[in-house]
């Protein structure tokens, strides 16, 4: 028995005193009302009304079930409207993941804009470099940098993350300038340690793939690090160019090789898949993808890692 359909026909019936009416304005057959009332009844084991040939009225046993009927959908209609005002609004908690020098390089000025934009919500950010899993995490929003597996999540790509090969120019000066992947392996190279390739470096040119196996004198979990070893001159890295950008534009430190392209990677924004997106998840990822999507702050001249 539908019991929710039950109680609407039971409820309008006592109001209008009618099956019919309430057939009308329910626009259901009279039958259907009969049916839904005559179950009820069936189901309580009591007689709730009594029935003429042109009118119902509710009994002492019917009175009362009528106000409690009446209270209990009143309360589920509350609770309907409810939840369809929180999906218009963004408010309550928005749970983020996001990595951590991405987070506190690019992310912590965006959540601030973005609270400033929808100030009811609280959003909790944690910040880590480990895999974790978002959905036994219980995350709203996982932020990652990667050349993105397949995923029973659902991955929207915010940004594409260039990576340079850069070091400072007093290390270029004493050991000279690659020309060529090959030339890496007389270099001392400093390493992220997370790659899906290992320490390995895979770079693509027109003469074909090469990967180059460095002998690292620094490897670390953290590319902010490896940029201020490169700046210091102890050696080769490989950056994301939202941590190296300043540093390359105010020449501590120097490109090369831009000829030959690691794999891509890509900021992406991963979610459980849900019939009904909550539309704080929304707003947050269509939030990232005006501020990152097109022209990424940190390609820009005005913009300044802050260091």
């Amino acid at each position: 028995m539908d019991k929710i359909s039950s109680l609407r026909a039971f409820v309008k019936v006592v109001e209008l005193g009618s099956f019919s009416e309430a057939a009308r304005q329910l626009r259901l057959s009279r039958s259907a009302i009969s049916k839904y009332v005559n179950d009820l009844e069936h189901e309580l084991g009591v007689q709730l009304l009594n029935r003429t040939t042109r009118h119902a009225s509710p009994n002492e046993n019917g009175q009362a079930y009528f106000e409690r009927a009446l209270a209990i959908l009143a309360d589920l209609d509350a609770a309907d409207q409810a939840a369809a005002h929180l999906q218009s609004t963004p408010r309550g908690l928005l749970r983020v993941n996001a990595p951590m020098s991405f987070g506190t390089l690019q992310l912590g000025p965006a959540i601030a804009d973005f609270m400033e934009q929808y100030p009811e919500l609280r959003i909790q950010l944690l910040l880590s470099d480990d895999q974790v899993d978002p959905v036994q995490g219980g995350y709203d929003v996982t932020l990652r940098i990667a050349d993105l597996e397949s995923s029973s999540l659902i991955a929207r790509k915010i940004v594409p993350i260039e990576r340079a090969i850069c070091a400072s120019p007093v290390y270029l000066n004493r050991h000279g300038i690659p020309a060529h992947p090959r030339d890496l392996r007389d270099h001392t190279l400093l390493t992220y340690g997370f790659l899906l390739t290992g320490n390995q470096w895979k770079l693509t040119g027109t003469d074909g793939e090469h990967w180059v196996h460095p002998e690292w004198t620094l490897c670390a979990n953290n590319a902010e690090v490896l940029r201020e070893a490169a700046i210091k001159g102890r050696g080769v890295a490989m950056l994301p160019t939202f941590i190296a950008a300043a540093s390359l534009r105010d020449g501590a430190l120097q490109r090369f090789l831009d000829d030959y392209k690691p794999p891509p990677l890509a900021l992406y924004a991963l979610y459980p898949p849900t019939r009904h997106l909550a539309v704080k998840v929304r707003l947050f990822i269509d939030f990232l993808v005006g501020r990152f999507g097109s022209t990424p702050l940190w390609e820009t001249r005005e913009f300044e890692v802050p260091v």
